[in-house]
Parts: structure tokens; C-alpha cells; sequence
């Protein structure tokens, strides 16, 4: 039997705006995902996002890789926006993405209930700059301008083509952990000023 992808759900029953938390992963694994660094690296995230009426969903992959052609993080993607839309009609989602979480959030940022996009050092191929420009939801691309994992020139040259707010951490590398508190403080940033005003 294939795996399934997971939700982890915090946050009110009756919420305001959705955050959905994306993960880093690998180019190729049928490893299983919501395991080992890249999983952990997101809780922190979690809490950056959290505040009155937003709930806060980390999604843990089927697997750990991108594994081209299949996109499975992609696929996953999906379908905790289905989800989203089931267990919560109308509210707006958020997603937050780390490395290949930040590609997976570009390649799904058109779906329905999809309110705004942050990429947090983003993965982002040549390919990818193919991606729809005149449909996208506002984007918030960072990354550190040490990263020697994914590279900042490119989420540079996209965010440029793509009309995204582009932030560079001087210093820091893929980890997010040199400066932690500029990443946490940019993620509380984002969902603050792009969450609905509407209470519940």
C-alpha cells in the first residue's frame, strides 16, 4: 500500500486564515517524508505563524523527494489545499516553504483558496521560470547570500521576473540558523500582513 501525506493542525477550530507549512526535502527519495531535520526545521515556523485565528498545518510528504517527473511533494501539496477547502470553505491559505517546500509553494501558488506565497531559500530550476506570472498571488522570496544548497541569484532573477518582494540575509546559509530571528520575524511579518482581516 502506497503511503498517504500527513497533516500536522494546530491553531483554532473555526480559523481565519490558513498557514500551510512546507518542507525541504530532496531531489530524488521514496524515502518516507514528516521525518529528520527538514521536517523539524519547519516547527519554529510554526510557532512564527501562529496568532489569533490563524491555523497552522505542516504537511509531511509521502516521500522526502521531488522525484521528477512525479512531483510527489506537489501532488501532496494539492491535496492538503483540497483539504483545506473541505474542512474550512472560503478561507484563505498561506504557504510558507523552506528549500524544496519553496518550490513546491511556487508550483501550487495558483490553486484555488491560495492567498500569498513566502519561499524561504527556495529551490528554483531553470524550469521553473515558466511559471505563470500574470496570475500569481502576491510572493515574498528570501534567502541568505551564503547558501551553497540552493542558490540565491536565482530566487533573485525569479522574484525580478515575477514581480515578488525579494529579501537577501547577508550572511547566512541554508540552514536558516545564523540569523533565526530575521527568519522568524519575516514569516510573523508575511502572515500579519497578508492574513484576512475577518474574525471568527
Amino acid at each position: 500500500m502506497s503511503p498517504s501525506p500527513r497533516l500536522a493542525v494546530r491553531g483554532p477550530t473555526a480559523p481565519s486564515v490558513l498557514v500551510l507549512l512546507l518542507p525541504g526535502g530532496r531531489t530524488r527519495s521514496t524515502a518516507p517524508g514528516g521525518r529528520g531535520l527538514a521536517d523539524l526545521r519547519m516547527l519554529p515556523f510554526a510557532g512564527a505563524a501562529a496568532g489569533p485565528g490563524v491555523g497552522v498545518w505542516r504537511l509531511r510528504y509521502r516521500y522526502q523527494g521531488w522525484n521528477e517527473p512525479a512531483r510527489h511533494p506537489v501532488a501532496d501539496a494539492r491535496w492538503a489545499l483540497t483539504e483545506a477547502a473541505r474542512r474550512h470553505p472560503g478561507v484563505p491559505v498561506l504557504l510558507i516553504g523552506h528549500s524544496m517546500g519553496g518550490r513546491v509553494a511556487l508550483h501550487v501558488a495558483t490553486e484555488p483558496g491560495v492567498a500569498g506565497v513566502c519561499g524561504l531559500a527556495p529551490w528554483i530550476e531553470p524550469e521553473d521560470f515558466q511559471l505563470p506570472t500574470d496570475s500569481l498571488v502576491p510572493l515574498v522570496l528570501a534567502h541568505g547570500s551564503r547558501d551553497r544548497t540552493t542558490d540565491p541569484v536565482a530566487t533573485a532573477r525569479f522574484a525580478a521576473d515575477h514581480g515578488a518582494r525579494f529579501v537577501l540575509v547577508p550572511g547566512e546559509n541554508h540552514t536558516l540558523l545564523r540569523h533565526y530571528r530575521t527568519w522568524n520575524r519575516l514569516v510573523t511579518d508575511f502572515v500579519t500582513t497578508h492574513r484576512t482581516t475577518d474574525s471568527r
